[in-house]
């Protein structure tokens, strides 16, 4: 039997979704005028610049990005032709490759991170209280630690 939402959770679930679609979008629009980047990219040379050495798995980058092998396999071409990141292969698995940041990929985001951490606070935490944060920080804690593998 379906359990289908009553009107307060169809509200609820709908204004999560516009508003997590808004948020992304603003990080997105910021992101691409001030920096020349996608949120994506971001997200990318983040991972990178806290991994040991700069480097990952690009499965473990991919996941990380919460992102396709394909689809982070084309946006880390994107960057190594922008001089961003670096592939190599690794040595004990043929198949595998890793990805590292460059400096000039770091440079990047060192300069991009200004912009993008402003555009987070306008966007959600301006608009929350403290009990509103705290809130929100224990919702989200409880859907990830449910859904994250």
């Amino acid at each position: 039997m379906t359990r289908w939402l009553d009107d307060d959770e169809q509200r609820t679930w709908r204004d999560f979704l516009a508003a997590t679609q808004l948020v992304n979008e603003a990080l997105d629009r910021q992101l691409q005028r001030e920096a020349g980047m996608p949120h994506t990219y971001y997200m990318i040379l983040v991972a990178l610049s806290e991994a040991p050495e700069r480097s990952m798995r690009m499965s473990e980058l991919a996941a990380r990005a919460q992102s396709s092998q394909s689809r982070l396999s084309h946006a880390v071409a994107r960057l190594e032709e922008r001089g961003w990141v670096r592939r190599r292969p690794c040595d004990s698995d043929r198949r595998g490759s890793f990805a590292a940041l460059t400096d000039e990929g770091f440079a990047a985001l060192a300069a991009a991170a200004p912009g993008h951490v402003e555009e987070v606070r306008r966007s959600l935490f301006d608009v929350l209280t403290p009990e509103q944060l705290g809130q929100l920080a224990e919702i989200c804690a409880a859907v990830r630690n449910t859904l994250e593998p």
